[in-house]
Formats: structure tokens, sequence, C-alpha cells
């Protein structure tokens, strides 16, 4: 009986010691799954932090990029709205001037006419450039030995002759002095039949007088066989010769040069692109854009 007694404690024995074992070899387990979840966890936490501040960063340099686009759009906007605004602003004052009846720039541009007189014969002329150089008419000036000019504001201002064009009867002067108003060129190719016009001249000695008209052709042929000319249906009497044909721009579109015999209202003026061309080669230099 004792023998059996024995035996059960053995065994009580080596169960408690296979409980404890089991028990410590579990906690261990357990001890370290805890530990590697809360590492797995702190990974993860990092991970999702490291994600975050990517994510920041990205937004960030997305609201900059956005903000620059936007800045670039208000500025393409800002300048649309500027350039359609010029452009209105010149159209609303072509109107004006077309309302006008050239009174918006006879103003201005009669202080770039003057009157051209010799010891021969007078006519007129008008600045180019405001170092003085005038544009005429070459029969206005032919043979000339005294030249003197009549400006806007009265003043006789001494001339030389700096070239001639026979074949189109056109001449370059040069007054003493300068700084002074001048009247720019248009471009004689953009002229179209029914402009408005207007021609400052020097009729019959009575300076700066203003006659107003229509453009009637274009390229029309001149005595001189060159088809050049302007026909305008704008009155031009003897001392208009050499004067300028303007437009509504207030730019010079043609020098008035001549008429048909006694005919009325048929007049003619060597147009702008070709006086531009000729000037340049008189003066030997690019006097006029």
């Amino acid at each position: 009986m004792e023998g059996h007694k024995n035996i059960l404690y053995t065994l009580v024995v080596i169960l408690l010691i296979l409980q404890i074992v089991s028990f410590v070899t579990l906690s261990s387990q357990v001890s370290k799954t805890i530990s590697d979840s809360k590492a797995e966890l702190e990974k993860l936490r990092k991970d999702n932090e490291k994600s975050i501040n990517e994510s920041n960063e990205y937004y960030k340099l997305l609201l900059a990029d956005y903000s620059t686009k936007t800045q670039q759009n208000i500025n393409e906007i800002s300048q649309l709205i500027t350039t359609q605004q010029t452009s209105f602003d010149k159209q609303i004052s072509q109107i004006k001037l077309k309302q006008e009846d050239f009174s918006g720039i006879i103003e201005d541009s009669v202080k770039g006419v003057v009157s051209v007189g010799t010891d021969r014969s007078t006519g007129t002329g008008f600045l180019v450039h405001p170092d003085g150089y005038i544009v005429t008419n070459q029969h206005v000036i032919a043979e000339a030995k005294k030249i003197a000019i009549l400006t806007y504001d009265k003043k006789i201002v001494p001339a030389e002759v700096i070239g001639e064009d026979d074949l189109r009867d056109l001449a370059i002067i040069k007054a003493e002095g300068g700084n002074y108003n001048y009247l720019l060129l248009a471009n004689s190719d953009e002229l179209l039949v029914g402009r408005k016009v207007i021609a400052i001249g020097n009729p019959l000695g009575l300076s700066f007088t203003v006659t107003q008209g229509i453009v009637s052709a274009l390229n029309r042929k001149g005595p001189n066989g060159l088809d050049e000319y302007v026909q305008t249906d704008v009155s031009l009497n003897p001392g208009n010769s050499g004067g300028p044909l303007i437009d509504i721009t207030g730019k010079v579109i043609g020098v008035n040069n001549f008429k048909v015999g006694n005919a009325e209202s048929i007049g003619f003026a060597l147009e702008s692109n070709s006086v531009r061309k000729v000037i340049n080669e008189l003066a030997n230099r690019t006097l006029i854009q």
C-alpha cells in the first residue's frame, strides 16, 4: 500500500512539473508574441506616420503648384483684359474721330504741315522727321535759289534741298533747327476705297486750309506711267501741291500731286509706301519708318 502511495506522489510531482514547464513555455511564447506584436504595431505606426508626412508634403507641393498656376492664370487674364481694353479704347477713339469728321486730328496734324516758298513758286509740304526734314513736290522747289518754310506757329525758317525725284515729282528739303512736329506715314497697302480722307494745304496762298473727301480709287496710273497714285474727290487747288493726304488715324496716306485738267473732285496723291521708299533713298538713310 505504501508503494502505491509513493508511485501516486511521484506521478503527481511529475504532472506538477509538466504543468510548470508548460506554463513557463506558454508564458515565454505569449511574451514573445506580445513583444512581436508591439514591434509590428510600432512599425505600422512609423509607416503610417511616414505615409502621413509624405501625403502632407505632396499636398503642400500640390497646393503650391496650384497657387502658382492660379497666379499665372490671373496674370494671363489680367494681361488679356488689358490688351482687350487697349484695343477697345483704340476702337472707341477711331469711332469718335469718324463721328467728329476729323476734328479730333486736324488740330494735331496741321502742326506738321508747312507752307513752302521759293523765289519762283509756293506750295505745301509736311514734316516727316523732328530734325526738320520736309516732303513736298519737286516742281515746288524746281530751279529755286532760295527756299523758306512758314510753320504753323508763323515762323519763317530757311531750308535747303536734300534730294529730288523728277519721275515722281517728289522732293525732300530740310529746315534749319530741330524739334519739329511731324507726321507719320501709313501703310498704303491697307487703304480701302470709300475711306474718308482730308487734304491740308496752302491753296492760292491761303495757308493751312483743310478739305475733306474719300478715297475714290487705288493704284491709279499717273502721267509718269506708274500706278502708284491714290485717286480722291478732295478738292485740290494750286498751292495744295506737296501737302499731305491724311486718313482718320492722322497718318499720311499720300502726297497731293495733281488733278485732271479742269475737272472737279478728281485729284491724285502719290501713295505713302512709294513716298517712304523714295524719301529714304534720297536721304540715303532710313529717315521714315
